[in-house]
Order: structure tokens, then sequence, then C-alpha cells
């Protein structure tokens, strides 16, 4: 299939450096919170690039659930693939692809778990359904089919049928912590805005990116 003249012009919006915040996590708030007033469909939903102990790259889409000062933060099986993927390698690259927006934000850092405390906290916020999904899922592992899924999950109910569900040894939270942050903003002509704010020590650097 010939896709050459699929395209679409983006608008003349435009991003300026003097719209920037200093700091590149007051600028994600105030793209994400756009996002969200705008009702985009699952504006926390990222693409995790993850490498393996042999180099091959990995892409799949997770969840953001918090985001504050220190990073940005997923949850997982620590028993899973981008687990092993970010124990033999942690530096990994998150991309939001807000494209209704004309708008991508990429983050490259390294990622580190969260204590399990945090973990916990979030656990415990989560719908019972999905802390029983926690226990039932061993992550990545190959199974033969959905009804064993399904008789563990029957298993697990029974077992937790009553008081809290504990959070699972093999599960919790990993926070990415940003190297440098992109701000992609589409323009016309493919003459795109591009921002890369880089950590320097405590403090950020913002260089505006040919298109």
């Amino acid at each position: 299939m010939d896709l050459s003249d699929f395209r679409k012009e983006y608008s003349a919006k435009g991003l300026h450096r003097e719209d920037l915040e200093s700091d590149p996590l007051d600028q994600f708030e105030h793209w994400f919170s756009q996002a969200v007033e705008l009702k985009l469909h699952e504006p926390n939903a990222m693409s995790l690039a993850t490498v393996d102990e042999s180099g091959r790259p990995l892409l799949r889409t997770v969840l953001l659930k918090y985001f504050d000062r220190d990073g940005f933060v997923f949850f997982t099986n620590y028993e899973s693939r981008k687990a092993a993927h970010m124990a033999a390698n942690p530096q990994v690259c998150l991309l939001f692809p807000w494209i209704t927006l004309e708008r991508q934000v990429i983050v490259q850092g390294h990622a580190q778990k969260i204590t399990a405390a945090e973990s916990l906290k979030y656990f415990t916020s989560r719908p019972r359904e999905s802390q029983l999904g926690a226990w039932v899922s061993n992550q990545s592992s190959v199974i033969s089919s959905r009804k064993l899924l399904m008789q563990k999950l029957s298993e697990l109910k029974a077992k937790f049928s009553e008081g809290e569900i504990p959070l699972p040894s093999f599960w919790g939270g990993y926070r990415v912590v940003p190297e440098t942050i992109e701000f992609w903003q589409g323009g016309p002509a493919r003459l795109h805005d591009r921002f890369l704010y880089s950590r320097d020590e405590a403090d950020w650097s913002i260089d505006r990116l040919s298109p």
C-alpha cells in the first residue's frame, strides 16, 4: 500500500521560546492539563522504549500514573520483559503522542524502582479487580490459553475474598528520571517547532532544534 500521498498539513499555531516554562516539568504539566481539558483519549498513555542485553529495542504502551519533580512514574510486574530490560540497562525513552493536538513530548532518562511504600499507596487506590489482575498475570510469560488466566483469577478471588488484597512482592512502580525532555509542536510545510530541555546539574538549558 502506497501512503506517499497520505498527509495532513499542520496548523500555523507554533511554539515560541518566550512561551515556554523554565522548568520542563512545569511545561509538561501545562501541556498535559490542556490534553485533559480537551478530553483526549487516555492522555497519560505513553510509549516506553527499552533495549535488551544484546541492544535490541522494544516498544510498548504503558500508563503514566503520576509525575513530580523527580520524574514520571508507571507500574508493572517486576518479572516482566520490560523489567528485565531495565535491570540490564536502565536507560529508557518515553513518548507522549498527542497527535490530535499536533504535539509530542519525548523524555530520555533512566528508570529506577520506587519505594515499596510508594507502590503500596498506589496499589491500594486501584479497583479490587485491578489488584487481583496484578496477582494473576505472570507478565510476558508464554501461556497455553486464556482459560488458565480466568481459572487463576477465580482462585485468587476466593483466596482474597475477605479483607484487603496485599501488594504482590513482584509488582510495583518505576520512576523515569529525565535527562532530556523535548517538546514538539507541528508546523506548516513540515517546519515543526522543537525545543529540547537538557539537565545541567540542578538547572535546565533550552535549545531550539531544527525540524
